[in-house]
C-alpha cells in the first residue's frame, strides 16, 4: 500500500506552545517530586562536605565526627565514610528522621528556584534571541543560552536565597554537638534572623549567585541543547527515553562543572559566624586542609544525586507540562508551530510505505 502523501504524527507541543504559568508551575512541583526521592542523598552530599571543616569551638587536637561526638585528630579516620556510609551513620545515630532534616526548606526552596530557573528560560531564551539575533526563527545560539540560563540563574538566587540558607543549616545541625539548633523550619528562619539579622538569611548569596548561574547554565543548556540535537536527528522522539537520557547527560556535565563552588558555597553558608572572612577566604583554607581535591569533595554522591534528581525531575516537568496543557485545553491537538517545523523534520512527517 503506497501513501501518497506524508501523513503528520500527532506531536506533542514544543516550549514556545506552553503557557508561562504552565511552566512555572510544573517546574516547581517538578522539582519538589525529584526533592522528595533524592532529598536523602544530598543530606549525605551536605555532610560530606562540611565534614573536615574545623569548627571554632573545637581545639586544634579534636575533631567532631557526623554524630556529634568529638575524637582525638591521631585517631580520626582518613579516609571518607562514602554516602552510603554517611547516610548509614546518620540513620544509626541520629535517626532515620534525620535523613530528612530540612526538608520542608528544601520542598520551599525547590518551588521558588525551580520555578523561575526553569520556567522562565524559554521565554528569557525568546526575548534574548529578539534582540541579539539577526534571525529571531532560527534556532538560539549557544551564547543566547547560555546568557539565558545566567538570567533566570541570578532571579532565583535573588529572589530565594534565604530558603537555600535554611535548608543549608538544617541538614547540617546534624553535625553539631548539643541539642538541635533548629526545631523547624520557621523557627529555623527566626533564630538566624535574631543572631545575624536580615543579613544572615542572604549569607554566602554571592558564591550562591556564582553557584546557581554557572549550575544552571550547564545543566539547562546542556539539556536543552542535548535535547534539540537528539530530536533533530531524529535519534529520538521526545518522550520518556530521551528525557531519561537528556536529564542524566545535564546532571553529569553540571556536576563536573559546578562541584567546586558547590562545596565552597556549602562550606561558607553552614559555617559558624566570623569561621571565614569571606568566600575567598574559605576557599583558601578548603584547599590547604584538603588540597585541591577538597573541591570535589562529596562529588560521587553530588552527581549520584544530581543525576538521579535531574532524569526525575526533567521526565516530571515535561511529563506535568503536557498534562497541565491537556487538562486546560482538552480538545487542543497540539502542532508545531511553523517556525520550528524545519528543525524537528525528522519526527514531523511519516516515512511513505510501499
Amino acid at each position: 500500500m503506497t501513501s501518497s502523501s506524508s501523513q503528520p504524527y500527532r506531536r506533542h507541543a514544543v516550549p514556545e506552545e506552553y503557557s508561562l504559568c504552565n511552566k512555572l508551575f510544573s517546574a516547581g512541583i517538578a522539582a519538589c517530586m525529584a526533592d522528595l526521592i533524592t532529598f536523602p542523598l544530598d543530606t549525605a552530599k551536605v555532610r560530606l562536605q562540611i565534614r573536615n571543616s574545623s569548627k571554632s569551638s573545637i581545639t586544634e587536637t579534636m575533631k567532631l565526627l557526623i554524630n556529634g561526638d568529638y575524637i582525638r585528630q591521631s585517631s580520626y579516620p582518613s579516609k571518607s565514610p562514602g554516602m552510603f556510609g554517611t547516610l548509614s551513620s546518620i540513620c544509626r545515630n541520629e535517626g532515620p528522621k534525620s535523613m530528612y532534616s530540612g526538608l520542608s526548606a528544601g520542598l520551599q526552596r525547590q518551588m521558588c528556584f525551580s520555578s523561575i530557573r526553569l520556567g522562565f528560560y524559554d521565554d528569557v531564551k525568546a526575548h534574548y534571541q529578539k534582540i541579539f539575533a539577526a534571525d529571531s526563527k532560527s534556532s538560539p545560539s549557544v551564547f543566547i543560552r547560555l546568557l539565558s540560563g545566567l538570567t533566570t540563574g541570578v532571579m532565583c538566587v535573588t529572589v530565594a536565597q534565604p530558603t537555600d540558607v535554611v535548608k543549608i543549616r538544617m541538614q547540617a545541625a546534624g553535625a553539631q554537638p548539643g541539642p538541635k539548633l533548629y526545631t523547624g523550619v520557621f523557627k529555623a528562619y527566626a533564630n538566624i534572623y535574631n543572631k545575624e539579622g536580615l543579613r544572615g538569611l542572604w549569607k554566602g548569596y554571592f558564591p550562591n549567585v556564582t553557584r546557581n548561574s554557572i549550575t544552571n547554565m550547564s545543566e539547562i543548556v546542556s539539556y536543552d541543547m542535548i535535547k534539540e540535537y537528539i530530536l533533530h536527528h531524529g535519534h529520538m522522539t521526545d518522550n520518556f527515553p530521551c528525557h531519561v537520557v537528556c536529564g542524566f547527560s545535564a546532571g553529569f556535565v553540571a556536576t563536573v562543572i559546578a562541584s567546586p563552588v558547590d562545596v565552597i558555597k556549602t562550606r561558607y553558608m553552614s559555617a559558624n559566624p566570623g569561621q571565614y572572612n569571606g568566600v575567598i577566604d574559605c576557599a583558601k583554607q578548603i584547599v590547604s586542609e584538603n588540597g585541591f581535591r577538597g573541591l570535589y569533595k562529596g562529588f560521587v554522591p553530588s552527581f549520584i544525586r544530581f543525576g538521579s534528581w535531574n532524569i526525575l525531575m526533567f521526565v516530571f516537568y515535561e511529563q506535568l507540562k503536557r498534562k497541565v496543557s491537556e487538562m486546560s485545553h482538552p480538545d487542543h491537538v497540539p502542532i508545531l508551530i511553523p517556525e520550528k517545523l524545519a528543525q524537528y523534520t525528522p519526527l514531523c512527517t511519516k516515512p511513505e510505505v510501499k
